[in-house]
């Protein structure tokens, strides 16, 4: 009997693992390069006519890099003249980079906005000021409330944002107006349960990437076929088990090119040791 229960037990557990389609894909033989200590919090990446941008998050500089996308060396910065409260994520409409000022890991922020500017340029910068029309309670929750937010893409004409839902373990998919200068309530579009905390997101070849760790420090990417035009969750997406944050470093940024996929993980302390900031490139072609 108990060698029966001992099968069954493999054979609902091997169910559950085949439902969830979960692919292993150690993505630690792909470093190549440690970042410059100048980018030890990166905690986005993007291109932009053909170049590779990054940037830190709350309490540092508000500064952009340019970074060689083959050696992660940074090749410019650019000091942008607003506040950096918590920017974490960057995107762009081909003419103008968007700036996602809205990490929230306590829930409480009131002053959620994403930034419209162009780095080589003396206009002033646009506030995007939005609020979660979901959300009537700002007491402090940290890091225990569905309000933080660390994902960005630009697409048929509006800003898109993947929450990051530290209670409910899902990201839900938001749209903004970039045309609005008053305060307004992001358009809930749909949600989806991940199983982990979306740090960042990228959208290349009507395909939408969406990358993050859990609280046990395991690393995913998540890669959804757009089924419709900027709908991503009517069906189950492609999931890959990247490692762990304790050797990868904690992974906050995502890329796509004709080349590949590239990713960034800010440094990560932990009493076995220290992840220094990295970064990754997995050839086109290597995820099936």
């Amino acid at each position: 009997m108990k060698n029966w229960f001992i099968v069954l037990v493999i054979i609902l557990g091997s169910n559950l693992y085949a439902q969830e389609k979960i692919e292993f894909f150690k993505i630690k033989k792909y470093h190549t390069a440690t970042l410059p200590d100048s980018l030890r919090e990166t905690s986005g990446l993007s291109f932009f006519n053909g170049k590779l941008y990054s940037f830190n998050d709350g309490g540092n500089p508000s500064e952009i890099f340019e970074i060689n996308k083959n050696s992660g060396k940074i090749l410019s910065k650019a000091k942008l003249p607003v506040a950096n409260n918590d920017w974490e994520a960057i995107t762009h409409d081909g003419e103008n980079f968007y700036i996602g000022d809205f990490g929230n890991n306590a829930g409480t922020r009131r002053n959620l906005k994403v930034f419209k500017t162009k780095i080589d340029s003396t206009e002033k910068i646009k506030e995007i000021p939005f609020y979660y029309p979901e959300q009537n309670d700002f007491d402090t929750k940290l890091i225990n409330n569905d309000f933080d937010a660390e994902a960005m893409i630009f697409l048929n004409g509006k800003i898109h944002i993947f929450t990051k839902e530290w209670v409910s373990k899902r990201t839900t998919h938001y749209v903004l107006d970039p045309n609005l200068n008053e305060n307004q309530p992001a358009q809930k579009i749909e949600s989806f349960g991940t199983g982990f905390f979306v740090t960042d997101a990228y959208y290349y070849d009507k395909k939408l990437y969406l990358i993050g760790y859990t609280k046990k420090m395991e690393v995913f990417l998540e890669i959804f076929d757009e089924t419709e035009s900027g709908i991503f969750f009517n069906e189950i997406p492609k999931k890959y088990y990247l490692g762990s944050t304790i050797s990868l470093g904690q992974i906050e940024g995502i890329a796509v090119d004709e080349n590949g996929i590239y990713i960034s993980g800010e440094e990560f302390r932990t009493p076995l040791g220290t992840a220094k900031q990295s970064f990754y490139f997995i050839p086109k072609g290597m995820l099936q």
